[in-house]
């Protein structure tokens, strides 16, 4: 445990960007699997709407530091491709 006044406050807000970490990727999770589910349902346009949220769900998590840009840009990339594939067919 911490012994200094500014150690415990420190503790503190460390807990708390742990939480707010974990929402963020637990919603972002969430707006993938909905976004996967209209994909499967060969929704186009409900898809492009909700893949233009997703992203931009994703961009504000890299620049408050939750997530990485790299991986970010490659979460991205993934969707981009999966909703092209949608567009093929």
């Amino acid at each position: 445990m911490p012994t200094e006044k500014t150690a415990y406050k420190e503790l503190r807000k460390s807990k708390l960007r742990h939480f707010k970490n974990i929402s963020t990727k637990t919603e972002l999770k969430t707006l993938v699997k909905d976004f996967e589910k209209l994909v499967l349902a060969k929704k186009a346009t409900e898809a492009q709407a909700s893949l233009k949220h997703v992203v931009s769900k994703i961009d504000r998590a890299v620049s408050k530091g939750v997530l990485k840009n790299n991986t970010a840009s490659r979460k991205i990339a993934r969707l981009m491709k999966k909703l092209s594939s949608l567009s093929k067919t």
